[in-house]
């Protein structure tokens, strides 16, 4: 019903307001360094009676998505769990711990070494991973974030991620990268792709025979996505610094392709307002400093995983496969994900 923000700080404050949270100031007594979570809540309840349900997410967790919030909620509101907490499942074998001086051996936790079996065919166990709880009223104004009729509720790998120490923070900067953020924006359906021919639809490397024949390489896969994006609608165009007519005419792909391109943003600014598109409905994949401007512009932003550190840095999704390996399939598997969630708010 409500999203807030508790805190004690001016800029976070600011920030918090130009999102769209209302914004509680938290009082000194709750913003010590020894200050808890719970005492940060149970302070808010005392100024909002209208509350009955709080969902603590934690700022630590920023790969989080609001779809899995929105089942949690539903598990309180209409399956009638008094409290709600993300975990996620490892697969990771326990040892007991033995400290210094102690005259005995570890023992194993959870596995039995005389019949071990590969980490893959075990289902693994779940662990709290901080993400999120949720409760009610009554269970936080007694002291429990966790309590009652409870439940757990498991988040993918790739969206549990806890920032606790500093090696942590590029850990979570590559996994929202990798799979993605969308923020406040509306999302809007893609309509057009525009992909850097060098680097992303083939490997960036050139081939020259004795008789100065150049050849290139590119993955059938990345194909197959290209024509799998027309089939559902979405235009895909090529782009090149290099006058690359020769392999494009013998790929035989049917796209408009613009090559010995000096200025790419000035050609996607000018395909952009031809097709008559908003810069939400358009996506890009690129791999070099020369793609950076696109990559910013585009709504939807990817690059290969070889692609040069500033396009990385710029791009909203960061693929597996590297150029001319695939990586044009993957990123047309990530917009179809896209697709998904916009047809999912449209049925919402």
């Amino acid at each position: 019903n409500s999203v807030w923000v508790s805190t004690d700080h001016d800029e976070i404050e600011k920030v918090a307001k130009q999102f769209g949270a209302q914004v509680h100031r938290r009082s000194p007594e709750v913003s010590q360094d020894s200050s808890t979570s719970l005492e940060a809540i149970r302070e808010f309840l005392n100024h909002h009676h209208e509350v009955d349900i709080v969902g603590n997410i934690q700022a630590t967790s920023p790969c989080l998505h609001p779809s899995d919030l929105i089942k949690v909620a539903d598990l309180i509101q209409k399956e009638g769990f008094d409290s709600v907490f993300s975990v996620v499942r490892r697969h990771q074998f326990r040892w007991s711990e033995v400290k210094k001086g102690e005259n005995k051996m570890t023992e194993p936790q959870n596995l039995n070494p005389a019949k071990r079996y590969r980490r893959q065919d075990w289902p693994g166990e779940l662990y709290e991973n901080g993400s999120f709880y949720f409760a009610k009223r009554h269970l936080i104004e007694k002291g429990y974030l966790q309590g009652g009729k409870m439940a757990y509720y498991e988040m993918r790998a790739e969206h549990s991620v806890d920032i606790d120490i500093d090696i942590d923070w590029p850990i979570a900067e590559q996994r929202v990268l990798s799979f993605g953020y969308f923020g406040k924006e509306p999302l809007k359906e893609v309509k057009l792709l525009v992909c850097s021919i060098d680097g992303c639809l083939t490997n960036g490397r050139i081939y020259v025979t004795e008789d100065q024949k150049e050849m290139v390489s590119y993955d059938y896969r990345d194909l197959v996505g290209i024509n799998l994006l027309k089939k559902r609608g979405i235009q895909v165009r090529l782009i090149s610094e290099r006058d690359c007519s020769k392999t494009l005419s013998a790929m035989q792909l049917g796209c408009v392709a613009k090559l010995s391109a000096t200025n790419k943003l000035q050609v996607l600014e000018d395909w952009q307002k031809d097709i008559g598109l908003s810069w939400k409905e358009v996506a890009y994949l690129g791999n070099e400093e020369s793609d950076v401007e696109c990559l910013k512009k585009a709504g939807m932003s990817g690059v290969p995983a070889d692609a040069c550190a500033v396009a990385q840095k710029a791009a909203g999704y960061i693929c597996k496969s590297n150029g001319g390996c695939g990586a044009i399939r993957e990123f047309a598997e990530h917009i179809f994900l896209l697709l998904e969630k916009v047809n999912s708010a449209r049925k919402q």
